[in-house]
């Protein structure tokens, strides 16, 4: 530690307005202090000092995915770091929000943050109280346009899930109407079945190949529209052939059900010597069957779509879960295409490439399901409604890694730099706020200590999250603002 000169310090410009009286006060309140090559302090301890560069280097990092990113590197005299925020008191940031390092022997005026914080109020009031406001006021304007986008995003999904849910809500309705329909048809061969007209010897094959027709359906293969319309066809002929009215109506279920003209053949077969009404009523009898099978697989795959629809709003919106907890990121990543699905739609292709032994990573799934939503929203807009929509995952330097692509046009070279700018937009006006990308930027960066990045070129353009694997689970503060100099 060396002696204060008054002199000295009103040759730096931060103290070059200061008066005699001020600058004995910081001689007399600070210190000058020589410090070697190396740490001054790091990201996340606790902010007890305000550092003035009078001679020397000094490098400023920031962590970002795990990784210290260089954001300084000055010996311009008077360049300042450290608790440069203690005038606003405990509301402000009080850790480090980044490192900073001594490349060569430099030399510091240092002043513990308390002092600062004293000094600044009783010589600057007006001016303090002008930065408060300006300070907080920010914060809490970002906070309200941060949740007005939370609930313009979650309109929009709400708007899409309705309609998703609606659909195989509806298809179980058509299908329950349509089985009491076909029930209703079986009472009524059952009843023909009691007056006698099959004896019980046929009565018996009828339902063993009742019971063969039912587990068909479970098992039927999938077939092209050319080659079901090739079977019907067939069918349709067969059953007209042999006197079966209207058998161009019954060949479709049949041939839905997987049955083809030998498994026909063996009905007629167990019938030989019967009338034509009894070889039609059988017929029927097992089209029925077919028929309710049918009817109520739809049923089932209906009322599975609407369980799957709202587990994945369940899992979005992770409203009966902990803010801050260790997730698959998959599972996030699927809840949101879910979500999105509507706004995807059929034309654009998505492609996963995940990595199944990414471990699970600690984080505001809730938030990230956010940032999730504003990559794929914006690569669905791109590409205007066809293309390639691909999601990778992969373990990078103790990071977990999330990769969004499109095949849209891609950004324009001179504004890549200023995508996560807040309230800067590629989109026309009125349909796009300039803020998701910023949002997502201080989700990632700010609140989960990571980063992203893009990398575009026409037809291929990629956001890169990484996010660290490594984190306490208690809640971290918010980021403050970065040091100036």
């Amino acid at each position: 530690m060396s002696i204060c000169d008054p002199g000295e310090l009103h040759s730096l410009f931060l103290f070059e307005k200061l008066d005699d009286e001020q600058l004995d006060w910081l001689c007399a309140d600070g210190r000058i202090e020589t410090i070697e090559p190396g740490p001054v302090y790091h990201e996340g301890d606790p902010a007890t000092c305000f550092y003035v560069l009078i001679d020397g280097e000094v490098r400023l990092t920031k962590l970002s995915g795990g990784r210290e990113i260089e954001m300084v590197l000055t010996d311009h005299r008077g360049s300042y770091a450290g608790a440069w925020t203690a005038y606003l008191g405990e509301r402000a940031e009080t850790h480090y929000s980044s490192s900073l390092y001594v490349t060569r022997p430099s030399r510091f005026f240092v002043l513990d943050a308390q002092i600062f914080a004293r000094m600044m109020h009783s010589w600057f009031p007006m001016a303090v109280h002008l930065l408060e406001g300006a300070f907080f006021g920010n914060r809490n304007t970002n906070a309200r346009i941060a949740q007005r986008e939370r609930l313009l995003a979650l309109g929009s999904l709400s708007a899409g899930l309705t309609h998703e849910l609606n659909n195989p809500a509806a298809a179980a309705v058509r299908a329950t109407s349509g089985l009491r329909d076909r029930i209703a048809g079986m009472r009524h061969k059952l009843a023909m079945m009691a007056q006698g007209k099959f004896d019980t010897a046929v009565l018996e094959t009828l339902v063993r190949l009742q019971e063969e027709a039912a587990a068909q359906v479970a098992k039927a293969p999938e077939l092209s529209p050319l080659e079901a319309a090739d079977r019907e066809d067939l069918l349709g002929d067969w059953l007209e052939d042999r006197g079966i009215r209207d058998g161009w109506e019954l060949a479709p279920n049949y041939v839905q059900a997987g049955f083809d003209t030998a498994w026909l053949e063996r009905v007629a077969a167990t019938l030989e010597g019967c009338s034509p009404q009894v070889l039609e009523g059988a017929f029927r009898w097992l089209n029925y069957t077919i028929e309710t099978e049918l009817l109520m697989n739809e049923i089932a795959d209906s009322t599975t779509r609407i369980s799957t629809l709202v587990d994945a709003a369940k899992q979005y919106s992770q409203m009966d879960r902990a803010p801050f907890q260790v997730v698959d990121l998959h599972e996030l990543i699927d809840s949101t295409l879910v979500m999105l699905s509507r706004k995807i739609g059929d034309s654009i292709e998505v492609v996963k490439n995940y990595d199944r032994t990414l471990p699970q990573v600690p984080c505001y799934a809730a938030e990230l399901n956010q940032v999730w939503t504003n990559l794929i929203d914006n690569a669905v807009y791109a590409m205007e409604g066809s293309g390639t929509l691909t999601l990778s995952t992969r373990l990078e330097n103790d990071c977990a890694v999330v990769v969004i692509g499109d095949t849209g046009p891609g950004i324009p070279a001179e504004v890549q730099s200023r995508i996560f700018e807040p309230f800067f937009t590629t989109k026309p006006v009125g349909e796009g706020t300039g803020l998701g990308l910023d949002i997502s930027f201080r989700i990632v960066v700010d609140k989960h200590g990571g980063d992203i990045r893009v990398d575009s070129r026409p037809g291929d353009t990629r956001f890169t999250v990484w996010l660290p694997l490594t984190r306490p689970e208690d809640e971290p503060a918010e980021a403050g603002a970065v040091e100036a100099t």
